[in-house]
């Protein structure tokens, strides 16, 4: 039977404390659930930072971006017969809104002929429970109506804050794009001419993605399907799920249904590298940090086995009056499995807490031209918390077992002889 009796846990909380003339036990035994909390603190932390870049680099790309796309094959990826396919796509189950959609890319100036790409996003400007996006929610200047005070211009567009900031302008302001469907040939000499798209700014966004801010740009649909030349025809339709994560399987789905030429392309396969590379991140660094708890599982073998040859002559005294050699090597059990939870409570509490902190305040920035995101998010996960808890408990209880059978082959002469 390895759980320990209330008498040999009692003997291990005896020993643990030491002798009243030394506190030498006191000390090893603080050190030791010190080694244990900082492992469980630092795993917890780790973890918890590599949760919250997942999840909120997911949360940021899901607020420009729909959770599924359905797309066409062919030179000109122009989606004809667009309206059949979206009746198709709206009877899905899983599908909780579905809109057309218009992608294209240009050439945005101000008023001094600064240049700047940008992508041009065309989609109907829904603000209610079906929208398939989350971007009217983040408008912060201006709104997404796309309503215009000026007569001369083509029509109203919302920028991207950054976008906007690099190009000094501001809700009001007229900015000119370039579509490469409206480029005209000078019969005469032969140079394609551009011609310019007047669009009054209506509105910012941030989306908290740096990659959206600083190069997006959205307008209506009918004013997009013109400026890119589609006439009728869409790029693509915009699926927002019940679960974002159940993306792939929807989009097979969906792609069987509607058959050729029509393509589904989900946002898990649009950012695979990047959420692959963060996988990889969190199981390196849980790795790494785990080798702290097995510095400190060494540690609880270093103490105990300091203990049990402080404790010979009374384990032998134990042993003559009866104890058996099992209960012995059950007291050191119990005295690691003590450290152990002790050491896993206080280094969860404290990893609670410090990611919590660090979570909240915003504290730790870092640069969002590399991360996409402008500060160290920590989301803990219950299931990590389980995993990080019950690997602390079982190192430090397999800790004991060199320490506990050494003191359980102590005959009871050697012992009480033992100097």
């Amino acid at each position: 039977m390895l759980i320990p009796s209330p008498l040999e846990r009692a003997i291990a909380v005896r020993y643990m404390r030491g002798r009243k003339q030394t506190r030498f036990a006191t000390l090893t035994t603080i050190i030791a659930v010190g080694g244990v909390a900082i492992g469980v603190m630092a795993l917890i932390v780790v973890l918890g930072v590599m949760n919250g870049l997942r999840d909120d680099l997911r949360d940021r790309i899901l607020v420009a971006n729909p959770h599924l796309r359905v797309l066409t094959y062919g030179a000109s990826l122009k989606m004809e017969s667009w309206r059949d396919a979206l009746e198709t796509i709206r009877k899905h189950p899983d599908v909780v809104a579905a809109a057309p959609e218009v992608l294209t890319k240009s050439l945005i100036m101000n008023s001094a002929g600064y240049p700047s790409a940008v992508d041009v996003v065309g989609f109907d400007p829904d603000t209610g429970a079906m929208a398939v996006t989350t971007l009217s929610d983040k408008v912060t200047a201006g709104s997404l109506s796309f309503h215009t005070t000026a007569d001369s211009v083509d029509g109203g567009i919302v920028l991207g804050y950054r976008l906007a900031s690099r190009l000094s302008v501001y809700v009001g302001d007229v900015v000119r794009l370039v579509s490469p469907a409206s480029v005209q040939v000078n019969r005469a000499t032969g140079i394609p001419i551009p011609k310019y798209w007047f669009f009054e700014v209506t509105g910012t966004f941030d989306t908290g993605m740096y990659q959206y801010d600083d190069g997006f740009a959205v307008m209506d649909m009918a004013t997009a399907q013109r400026f890119a030349g589609l006439g009728d025809a869409v790029t693509g339709i915009q699926i927002r799920l019940k679960d974002p994560w159940e993306a792939p399987a929807v989009g097979d789905t969906l792609q069987r249904r509607l058959g050729y030429p029509f393509r589904s392309f989900d946002w898990q396969s649009q950012n695979q590298s990047l959420f692959s590379a963060l996988q990889l991140e969190k199981l390196a660094m849980g790795l790494i940090i785990c080798f702290i708890m097995v510095v400190a599982a060494f540690n609880i073998v270093g103490t105990l086995t300091m203990v049990v040859a402080d404790k010979t002559k009374e384990i032998g005294i134990l042993q003559a009056m009866g104890f058996p050699r099992g209960g012995v090597g059950r007291v050191f059990l119990a005295q690691g499995a003590i450290i152990g939870a002790a050491g896993t409570v206080v280094g969860l509490v404290l990893g609670l807490v410090l990611a919590y902190l660090i979570d909240r305040s915003g504290l730790i920035r870092i640069d969002p031209a590399v991360y996409f995101i402008d500060h160290l998010p920590v989301h803990v996960e219950i299931l990590d918390v389980l995993a990080v808890v019950v690997f602390s408990f079982l190192v430090a209880v397999m800790a004991t077992l060199h320490p506990s059978r050494a003191a359980a082959r102590l005959t009871p002469v050697e012992a009480i002889r033992h100097e």
